[in-house]
């Protein structure tokens, strides 16, 4: 298996886990990253434009996160709730001091408000920037800093499904109160983790603004791309390390669930595996009309794809509808989902959107 397939993927959702758990919180800040900015609202005069164009095109704007809410009233009442793993788990107050396993996690409590709760996080933890400023306790490829995790102190620790019941174990045996906060398998449930973290942390309301926001982005998208008058066959490329047989997304991914959403046909859809290698004969046939490069962050480019040997005479090469893209905004399952949504709605659907 490629390394940078296990890189890529560390901490998809529960149906994006498999045998690549182990890393996809590469730094994403490569000249390739898209980064959606402003809304766009429908329409049905705006062209379709090139990968080369694309960074200069208004996209939507990317989930807001908060750092600056008070931490919760001591006086709040008692949490009991029943974590990932079926585990019941108490907290006599919301929890004041988090540290989080899972960059989906950190994300999360930064969007709900608790951001000013967090006092630890993961490696790979690196968005909002703000979380770059607090401690590391490990967790590349799995191994985490247990003491530095007791010495910090905190009320709650916050586990995801890239950690082990094993992990969770060990870090309950050692006196911390741990809750595993399950991956979502669709948005609906992206939700309910965002109103389940933030009842553990004291920010229920701010949770329930925010998921309602979040809701009314996701049905501006599903009203534009309800006039799309074709859904394009799209490629969605994980690894390239072998350019003749990439790595891609397949059913059950949220990879597969947004590009359909978006109004797209993902090229793998139908075949065995939630990541599987194409070959290029394959990719042949089944002609992709819009190549996305998740694996933009290690240097793909749209123009390093057209060098390839075979793939001069896809649609999408010949079309130049080749774009880089955030893969954090597909793989790690938090309100960015929304973000990842909407600019894959802009890039296979630019006619249906304006400034």
């Amino acid at each position: 298996m490629p390394t940078k397939v296990k890189s890529n993927i560390f901490i998809l959702s529960a149906t994006l886990l498999s045998v690549f758990l182990v890393a996809a919180c590469s730094p994403l800040d490569a000249a390739t990253q898209l980064q959606p900015t402003n809304p766009p609202s429908a329409s049905s005069t705006a062209a379709a434009e090139p990968a080369d164009e694309v960074a200069n095109t208004p996209l939507p704007e990317p989930t807001t996160t908060k750092t600056d809410t008070p931490v919760p009233d001591p006086t709040d009442k008692p949490i009991s709730m029943i974590d990932g793993l079926d585990r019941q788990v108490f907290l006599p107050v919301p929890a004041e001091k988090v540290v989080s396993l899972a960059p989906s996690n950190t994300e999360i409590l930064f969007a709900v408000g608790a951001g000013d709760q967090v006092i630890g996080r993961d490696e790979f933890s690196d968005y909002p920037v703000e979380a770059l400023d607090l401690p590391s306790i490990g967790g590349g490829f799995g191994d985490y800093n247990l003491e530095a995790i007791v010495e910090l102190e905190p009320d709650l620790v916050l586990a995801a499904e890239i950690n082990t019941p094993e992990q969770v174990k060990a870090l309950s045996d050692l006196g911390l109160t741990v809750f595993l906060l399950a991956n979502p398998t669709s948005l609906d449930e992206m939700y309910t983790n965002l109103l389940k973290v933030a009842e553990l942390t004291g920010h229920l309301e701010e949770a329930e603004a925010l998921a309602s926001t979040l809701q009314d982005r996701v049905a501006v998208v599903d009203e534009a791309v309800g006039s799309a008058q074709e859904m394009p066959m799209t490629f969605y490329e994980l690894d390239a390390t072998d350019p003749s047989a990439p790595w891609t997304a397949g059913a059950g991914t949220f990879i597969d669930t947004l590009i359909t959403q978006a109004g797209g046909q993902n090229i793998a859809s139908d075949l065995e595996g939630q990541y599987l290698q194409l070959q290029i004969e394959e990719i042949l046939v089944r002609d992709p009309q819009i190549i996305l490069l998740g694996d933009a962050a290690y240097g793909i480019t749209p123009e390093s794809l057209q060098e390839r040997s075979g793939w001069s005479n896809l649609s999408a090469v010949v079309e130049n509808r080749i774009y880089a893209f955030d893969d954090n905004l597909v793989s790690r399952p938090g309100p960015r989902l929304v973000d990842g949504l909407e600019l894959l709605a802009y890039l296979l659907h630019p006619e249906l959107f304006t400034d």
